[in-house]
């Protein structure tokens, strides 16, 4: 799992694992981007009605190795635990059933499930399917509902995906990170690059037909020749989904304490910036749309579940040290695995920490969300969400920026400009209120 400076969420989706938006931290804060327009499934649906809807992130956090760069809720040499917690999880799903219930007794609807990690493709094929059902017993779950999945290269063979797929998995999401040898050595990962088309080939064998890869750049000793090469041969494998994202280092990581100690150099801003800008021509040239400032997809295989986090919409994170946002509270539950197992074995709850999110909290921060995004702020539904139209709930606070040229509005949409693509920080902290 990774964070990027263009997102500064982890892994492919802003999975809400150690992802708090209690209040809009420095590393939300985009610092170079350029992103082309594109129309989602999500936003042509009336904001009042997936309000009423939900999507689920389940946490599964076993892992063969960390990997250098990861301050994730991620542990290794815990394999033994995978039963016992797959049993909590269960339970847990079904108290979060419960939670969610409509006002008339009735399952809430979910539009979409993620299985986070860690490293999910280390449950067996069995093992996720009983956690899918647990989420159909305790939720109306859309009969087209995306339904994904984390993998790692070199934990998938043919045999696991083909069950996984008739499990009701069906999205894949790759941690590829690069295909230079050196370099996946470097970030402490355990897959060599022939892995990675190995495991896209499989998928492919398994009826997977909408595949995301996760990519670094930024890294130590990285090349732009190096970001050249990965994107060529991660564009032959014809993924649906890319997302890329840059390194950041973070403190108590093997590569914070390498960095300081000045063993590793990862790499600087504007050779991250040439590398982002080089991967949106690139992906752009060979049809991919780049929907968020992170992730790319072909027409119609935008991650759904990626895109509840960035309307701000429900949902509710299980598993141990996730995180929810629903009926106006964000919450979190327990990191320890062990302390969570022991917690759902007494029908306990496993939350941790709770806050109440007020009306402004939540107007900030939809409209820094959907900002990120290629489309922007659709202000007929910010209002109908709201009862306050946006230019009202803003003021005066963004004419600057909008007369430096850093903004551009329609009709119905406010969207960053190309130059506003470059200049985001100075949009984002101004939707601050004073």
């Amino acid at each position: 799992m990774t964070r990027a400076y263009t997102t500064g969420w982890g892994q492919e989706c802003p999975c809400p694992v150690n992802c708090s938006i209690a209040s809009l931290h420095p590393f939300y804060i985009t610092k170079k981007t350029t992103m082309v327009t594109c129309t989602t499934q999500i936003s042509a649906v009336p904001v009042q009605q997936l309000l009423e809807t939900i999507s689920l992130y389940l946490h599964i956090p076993f892992c063969h190795t960390r990997c250098h760069y990861c301050d994730f809720n991620t542990y290794a040499g815990i394999l033994p635990l995978r039963e016992p917690y797959v049993q909590a999880l269960q339970v847990e799903v079904e108290q979060a059933g419960k939670l969610a219930q409509r006002p008339d007794g009735t399952p809430r609807r979910a539009r979409t499930i993620f299985f986070g990690g860690g490293t999910p493709s280390l449950l067996s094929a069995i093992q996720t399917a009983r956690l899918l059902r647990a989420c159909r017993s305790a939720f109306a779950i859309d009969q087209d509902a995306e339904v994904t999945l984390e993998a790692n290269p070199g934990t998938l063979t043919l045999e696991h995906l083909i069950e996984l797929r008739t499990a009701g998995i069906n999205r894949l999401s790759i941690g590829a990170q690069s295909f230079d040898a050196v370099l996946l050595k470097t970030l402490g990962r355990i897959h060599t690059p022939d892995e990675i088309c190995q495991a896209v080939y499989a998928a492919r064998s398994a009826s997977f037909t909408s595949i995301n890869l996760d990519f670094m750049f930024g890294l130590p000793g990285q090349t732009m020749q190096h970001w050249y090469e990965t994107l060529d041969q991660a564009l032959a494998l014809h993924p649906e989904h890319l997302s890329l994202y840059s390194l950041i280092i973070e403190e108590g990581t093997p590569f914070y304490t390498w960095t300081q100690e000045g063993s590793i150099a990862p790499g600087d801003e504007d050779l991250c910036a040439d590398m982002y800008e080089y991967a949106d021509e690139r992906l752009r040239a060979a049809g991919y749309e780049n929907y968020e400032i992170s992730n790319w997809a072909l027409p119609g295989h935008q991650c759904r579940h990626n895109l509840t986090y960035w309307h701000n919409l429900p949902y509710l994170g299980m598993g141990a040290g996730a995180y929810s946002s629903f009926a106006g509270r964000r919450f979190s539950n327990v990191l320890a695995p062990l302390e969570y197992i022991r917690l759902l074995r007494a029908r306990r709850s496993p939350e941790a920490e709770s806050e109440t999110v007020d009306r402004v909290q939540e107007m900030t921060e939809t409209a820094f969300l959907e900002l990120r995004t290629a489309m922007g702020i659709h202000l007929p539904s910010f209002e109908q969400r709201f009862s306050q139209p946006f230019a009202q709930f803003v003021g005066d606070r963004l004419h600057t920026v909008e007369a430096a040229g850093l903004l551009e509005q329609t009709q119905e949409w406010l969207r960053l400009s190309k130059r506003g693509r470059l200049l985001g920080n100075e949009v984002f902290l101004r939707l601050l209120p004073n």
